[in-house]
């Protein structure tokens, strides 16, 4: 089938299904939701069969939706209606939720179901569930609609319009979530419903409080382990202590650790960066390596017999300079155990996105240099990218339990073995970004893998890969899990199979020497030297495309056009982005 993708942005889910649907044999071509006309002129250069509609704030216009079938996923169980789906449910704890694919009309989602499905709601942050189980119970849903299409068109097959007397359609319709619905009583909410209004209002808005006395919106919060003798004398609302970014604040029933805020007419920031004086006042609190996993912290490490496993969980998987240098001293850490297999797991839902663009751009707005900074976070990239591959008296292995973008895709083919989750999203580019040249080593390890000709291939398309193609191309050793505990499973599993294989010495010893010959036909500071001679020039030189890209991304810039990799319509008819 020609499928439009009409969406407000390239989201997570909306690179899941386009990757997917390519991989089925769909044409695709991707139009951002910028303006009815833009959307009118993109319907008759594609001449689709479909639009399909994964992420929108706005209701598509009866020009287009009255001519051609237009289905529209939603984030909600069927007969569930409004722009706070996924929020409310997360507040109110619901058990179960779910993703319905409808059929566009005058009423926003209230048309014709062609698909739905349900699935347990995971305690967890809303940008999390996003991408985990509303993508995949998505991808099922649009799948099932899809195979409908031909039947409909034949008049065998109609989608089913919800009953509001139906026993089975529990779904309503829900107002827009504001920030009252949000809002936080310190002295009267328990622990858990302080983290359950902030995990709902995760990635956006926020929830509008105050730190130090000072107006913010609070993100990214965890529950913290129970220390009577911290919290004992401390008032709900105070702040107690610091660590990894996070700032400890008493509940009254206990205490949360608030990674992320930001602060009125400021960017998203680490609460320690955010509120850098103010925080130098608290007492750290360093998180051990080796503890309990209630514990929070954004770094740890356990063993498995033989299998050291090494977490970095950053959020939205962005890595500052001194995340890294953190970082390292914990691979050192993992190089002084007597293990034979080392799995690095990143984080939960992301693996790493690379340079911290949010941190930089925050260096800028507060005087100092963004080129400055910018290279002091891909030197420090490249140094972690650099302690993995000089690991070379144990295998190492990338567990990507999450997505990877730019360099933290390379960052991972650092490793010797290179695993996936079957729904993981790896986006191996950097053009994206203001035109980066990237660095990360990836001159070496991707022709390694793919060849030169791919390697070539794979940084001037630009598009998302899923990891099932991304194994079949060579880019990744397997893609396998069908949900994280699965995967996390299996990968322990086959990690202690690799440190108990009696050819274990064998293939340690070809690592070294594999290494040894590449190091003597091109040594890895060469590699390194190239690479960040290009990137100099991206940070420092003349053209400022890159701090002009990070800006608009930091600021969450509204989309002005479609860039031409997705809008193939364009290229095809030689027409010119709308704007």
């Amino acid at each position: 089938m020609r499928i439009l993708v009409l969406c407000h942005s390239f989201n997570s889910l909306t690179q899941r299904l386009f990757d997917a649907l390519a991989a089925d044999g769909h044409e695709l071509s991707v139009e951002f939701d910028i303006a009815d006309s833009v959307t009118e002129e993109a319907v008759a250069l594609f001449q689709p069969d479909l639009l399909l509609a994964p992420f929108l704030k706005r209701a598509i216009p009866e020009s287009v939706w009255s001519r051609l079938p237009c289905l529209i996923v939603h984030p909600g169980i069927v007969g569930d209606r409004g722009p706070s789906a996924l929020d409310w449910a997360i507040q109110r704890g619901e058990a179960e939720w779910g993703v319905t694919v409808l059929q566009a009309e005058a009423e926003m989602d209230a048309g014709p179901v062609w698909a739905s499905r349900v699935f347990p709601l995971r305690a967890a942050t809303k940008a999390s569930v996003y991408r985990s189980e509303v993508t995949d119970a998505a991808l099922a849903a649009v799948c099932e609609s899809l195979a409908c299409f031909d039947d409909w068109c034949a008049g065998r097959w109609q989608p089913q319009r919800p009953q509001p007397d139906d026993p089975a359609v529990r779904g309503t319709l829900q107002p827009l979530m504001r920030q009252l619905d949000r809002a936080i009583d310190w002295a009267r909410d328990d622990t858990a419903t302080i983290l359950a209004r902030i995990r709902a209002a995760d990635g956006f808005p926020g929830v509008a409080d105050a730190l130090f006395g000072e107006p913010c919106h609070l993100f990214d919060a965890h529950p913290a382990a129970s220390e009577p003798g911290a919290i004992a004398d401390a008032i709900p609302g105070d702040l107690i202590a610091r660590r990894d970014g996070a700032v400890l604040r008493a509940t009254r029933d206990g205490a949360l650790w608030i990674g992320h805020v930001k602060r009125v007419g400021g960017i998203k920031l680490p609460a320690t960066v955010a509120f850098a004086a103010e925080a130098a006042k608290l007492p750290e609190r360093p998180a051990p390596l080796i503890r309990d996993a209630a514990d929070w912290g954004e770094l740890r490490y356990r063993e498995e017999g033989a299998v050291g496993v090494l977490s970095f969980d950053f959020y939205n998987g962005a890595m500052a300079t001194d995340q890294c240098r953190r970082l390292i001293d914990a691979i050192d850490f993992a190089r002084s155990r007597p293990t034979r297999v080392l799995v690095l797991e990143g984080g939960a839902d992301f693996w790493s996105n690379g340079i911290h663009l949010n941190r930089i751009e925050a260096a800028q707005q507060a005087g100092g240099s963004a080129a400055d900074e910018s290279w002091a976070n891909i030197n420090a990239m490249d140094d972690v990218c650099l302690a993995i591959l000089q690991l070379t008296d144990r295998l190492t292995v990338a567990a990507m339990r999450g997505n990877a973008g730019a360099g933290g895709c390379f960052l991972a083919l650092a490793a010797d073995h290179v695993w996936a989750r079957e729904g993981v999203i790896l986006n191996p580019h950097y053009k994206n970004m203001g035109n980066l040249y990237g660095s990360e080593y990836w001159t070496y390890l991707l022709p390694r893998r793919v060849g030169d000709a791919a390697a070539r291939a794979i940084m001037a398309e630009r598009l998302p890969l899923g990891a099932p193609r991304a194994a079949q191309a060579g880019l990744i050793d397997a893609a396998f899990g069908a949900d994280r505990p699965a995967f996390e499973a299996e990968v322990l599993a086959r990690a202690q199979a690799l440190a108990a294989a009696p050819d274990y010495a064998e293939h340690l010893a070809a690592k070294q020497a594999r290494r040894a010959f590449d190091e003597a036909a091109k040594p890895l500071s060469a590699y390194r030297d190239e690479e960040l001679a290009r990137m100099r020039r991206n940070f420092y030189g003349f053209d400022p495309s890159y701090h002009g890209a990070r800006y608009h991304f930091v600021m969450k810039s509204p989309q002005s056009w479609t860039p031409r990799h997705l809008a193939r319509h364009r290229d095809r008819a030689g027409a010119s982005p709308a704007k």
